[in-house]
C-alpha cells in the first residue's frame, strides 16, 4: 500500500517537474503573441480601430433584433402555412429562413414538416428569395406584410436572415452576405426543377442581391430574374435618399437586353419599408415577371 502511494506521489512530482521545465518555454511564447498584438494594434491609428467596427454596426444594425420575444422556430404562430428551417453556408454559420408557400396550398400545407414544403418547391409556382435590408429580422411586421401578400399571389417566398442576424449565426460582411445570398439561391435551384427562382432585395438587401447575381453571371449561370427595391448606389447616398433613376441608367447601359431592365416608381406615401401596401404592387411584380420568364 505504502509502495503504491509512494508510486503516485513520484509520478505527481515528476509531473510538476515538467511543467516547470515548460514554464519559460510557455512564457516566451506568450511573450511573443503579446508582442505581436502590441505591434499590429500600435500599427494603426485610433480611428482604424475605432470606425470599421462602428461603420459596420450601423450599416448591419444587427445588433437591433426587433421584434424582440419572438420564436423564430415558430413561425405559424405569425403568419401562416409557413415553415422554419436552416440552412448551413460555411462551418460557423447557419441561416435561418421562413418558407411561406402560396395561399392556394395553404389548406395542403397544414401540420406538414418540412419536407413536405421542400418538395412543394417543385409545384411549378414562382419562387421568390426575399433578402431585406438592415436592423430587424425574418419576423418583422413589414417583412411577413410583404410575405403574404406575394403569396396571396402564388409565390413561394423565402424570407432569409443573413448571417449575425436573427437566430442565424455568424458575422456579417459584404463578402458573407454575398455568399449567404448565393448559398440560399443554389439550394432553391438545386430543389425547384424548372420553376423560375427570383432574388428580391430590399435596401441593404439590393446591393447583396446585384452581388450574387454578378457571381452567378461570371459562373455563367444567370439568375433568372431580380428586383431591387429601394436600392442605392452608395451608402452615403443611402444615408440620404434612394437614387433610383441613377441606378436604373447604370442597370440600363450595362445589360445586354435593354427590354429586360424596368424602373417602376410607385406613388409616394408608402415610405421606406412600406411597399407591401401599394395595390398595385402584386400586378406590377406578376407582369413584370412574367416578361422575364416569358
Amino acid at each position: 500500500m505504502e509502495t503504491d502511494e509512494e508510486d503516485c506521489v513520484a509520478a505527481w512530482w515528476d509531473m510538476v517537474l515538467r511543467n516547470l521545465g515548460n514554464f519559460p518555454h510557455c512564457c516566451a511564447a506568450l511573450g511573443r503573441k503579446i508582442a505581436a498584438q502590441y505591434n499590429n494594434f500600435s500599427s494603426k491609428s485610433l480611428k482604424e480601430h475605432i470606425f470599421p467596427p462602428l461603420m459596420d454596426m450601423l450599416i448591419y444594425l444587427n445588433i437591433f433584433k426587433a421584434p424582440f420575444l419572438v420564436d423564430l422556430k415558430e413561425p405559424e404562430l405569425m403568419t401562416p402555412h409557413t415553415v422554419n428551417f436552416y440552412i448551413k453556408v460555411e462551418p460557423g454559420v447557419i441561416l435561418g429562413i421562413w418558407h411561406t408557400v402560396p395561399s392556394f396550398r395553404g389548406q395542403d400545407a397544414k401540420g406538414k414538416d418540412r419536407c413536405w414544403y421542400e418538395a412543394a418547391l417543385h409545384d411549378g409556382n414562382p419562387i421568390i428569395i426575399y433578402l431585406h435590408g438592415s436592423a430587424e429580422h425574418r419576423a418583422a411586421p413589414h417583412r411577413i406584410k410583404l410575405a403574404e401578400v406575394l403569396s396571396e399571389g402564388g409565390f413561394h417566398v423565402l424570407s432569409v436572415d443573413y448571417r449575425g442576424f436573427g437566430d442565424s449565426t455568424g458575422k456579417p460582411t459584404e463578402e458573407g452576405l454575398t455568399a449567404d445570398a448565393l448559398c440560399v439561391y443554389e439550394w432553391t435551384k438545386a430543389r425547384s426543377g424548372t420553376t423560375p427562382v427570383c432574388l428580391w432585395g430590399h435596401s441593404l438587401g439590393t446591393g447583396v442581391v446585384t452581388n450574387a447575381a454578378k457571381v452567378l453571371e461570371e459562373k455563367g449561370s444567370p439568375v433568372d430574374a431580380i428586383i431591387l427595391e429601394a436600392p442605392f448606389t452608395n451608402m452615403w447616398a443611402a444615408s440620404v435618399n434612394y437614387p433610383l433613376l441613377k441606378l436604373y441608367e447604370i442597370a440600363h447601359n450595362a445589360y445586354r437586353n435593354k427590354e429586360r431592365i424596368k424602373m417602376v416608381i410607385f406613388p409616394p406615401g408608402f415610405q421606406h419599408n412600406l411597399l407591401c401596401k401599394s395595390p398595385i404592387l402584386l400586378k406590377t411584380v406578376r407582369d413584370f415577371l412574367s416578361q422575364q420568364w416569358a
